[in-house]
């Protein structure tokens, strides 16, 4: 394993997955925000939950990225596209599976099933992440392919 190229190409394509995501936010086309969904597990406290969730977040794409080289290495092959392949699995995985049963997990997020609490003030994201905008799907899918993208790109396998 190729360990300077996991830490590096996994920081880079965390960055672009982050300002992907935060872009979206902004400009109005998600109301998701992954930082701050880590973060207030954590904390109540916006402030306080946003620098949380960000340092996670990236703790976080550092480990994927250890995934993804080790199914690159595997593979004894890279590439932008198998890259993107992989990120197009991981968009899935997670708007399909993790983030349904994410309020079952977090202690801050309302439910689907009961509403919202007193002491839970976050929205539940749904089905593919729905509730939080209609292009949320799309704009998790399209920050995945490119981070998958960037490490499938610049990640070389160390294979003999």
């Amino acid at each position: 394993m190729n360990w300077p190229e996991v830490l590096l190409w996994g920081f880079v394509a965390t960055l672009f997955l982050t300002t992907i995501m935060a872009a979206a936010q902004g400009l109005g086309y998600s109301r998701m925000s992954i930082p701050y969904m880590l973060g207030t597990v954590f904390t109540p406290d916006h402030r306080r939950a946003m620098v949380i969730g960000f340092a996670l977040h990236f703790f976080n794409g550092w480990l994927f990225a250890l995934f993804y080289a080790l199914i690159l290495e595997s593979l004894c092959r890279s590439g932008w596209l198998l890259g993107a392949l992989i990120g197009l699995a991981q968009a899935l995985v997670v708007l399909i599976t993790l983030l349904p049963i994410l309020p079952s997990l977090h202690p801050r997020m309302a439910s689907e099933h009961r509403g919202p609490e007193p002491t839970r003030a976050l929205e539940p994201p749904g089905f593919l992440a729905l509730n939080y905008g209609r292009r949320t799907p799309l704009v998790t899918i399209l920050a995945h392919l490119v981070y998958g993208g960037v490490i499938g790109a610049f990640y070389q396998p160390l294979c003999n």
